[in-house]
């Protein structure tokens, strides 16, 4: 496959973060500059996908100081999401800087057409989930198999989330708010009404 579908649902719903991923550089409120891709052609396209599911904040990023964002394919609930038309090259440059590698290696997707996920290791994005198709070309994005305890983003996270639902869904920061307290770990942040304050 030459093209894919890549769905974003944490911080790289901001086209600005993402760009980071593409051409290198660091998120606003990051701490780590980010190399890019060997191809920096701009995606294709984007557009606003919803799937079922659920996410949860877990860990501690060394980017971000707090916990990010992972996809639950069993998990109950719908996921608003943004996806972007890349190379394959690209996804596979997208999965490395995800997993704090070097980008540089490619990798087959083939095996998705067989399968809905692809385990590349224990990793917090080493596991590729299809998520269907469109337009006859794969969806797919990054999650992983552990289960890692909850912990509350930090708020530049959520600002840069907020940023991108803002963009590509022109939701009202008071929508936005209620949409990431639902989130498992997003109550050690606070209540609504505090996310709401941080997001505004």
């Amino acid at each position: 496959m030459d093209r894919v579908w890549y769905v974003a649902y944490g911080t790289n719903l901001s086209s600005a973060r993402f760009r980071c991923y593409l051409v290198g550089g660091r998120p606003e409120g990051g701490s780590r500059i980010y190399p890019g891709c060997r191809d920096r052609t701009e995606p294709g396209g984007d557009v606003s996908v919803d799937f079922p599911g659920s996410l949860a904040f877990i860990g501690r990023s060394s980017v971000w100081g707090g916990g990010t964002a992972v996809f639950h394919p069993q998990g109950s609930g719908r996921v608003a999401g943004r996806a972007y038309l890349v190379t394959a090259e690209q996804c596979t440059d997208l999965l490395a800087q995800e997993s704090r590698q070097l980008p540089g290696a490619d990798l087959d997707l083939d095996p998705l057409w067989r399968s809905d996920r692809l385990v590349l290791g224990p990793g917090r994005y080493q596991t590729v989930v299809r998520m269907g198709t469109r337009g006859g070309l794969p969806m797919v994005t990054f999650t992983c198999d552990r289960e890692d305890d909850l912990a509350a983003p930090a708020r530049a996270y959520l600002r840069v989330m907020a940023a991108g639902l803002r963009e590509s869904r022109a939701w009202s920061s008071a929508r936005i708010a209620l949409y990431l307290a639902r989130i498992a770990g997003a109550e050690r942040v606070g209540t609504p009404d505090a996310i709401a304050a941080i997001v505004a």
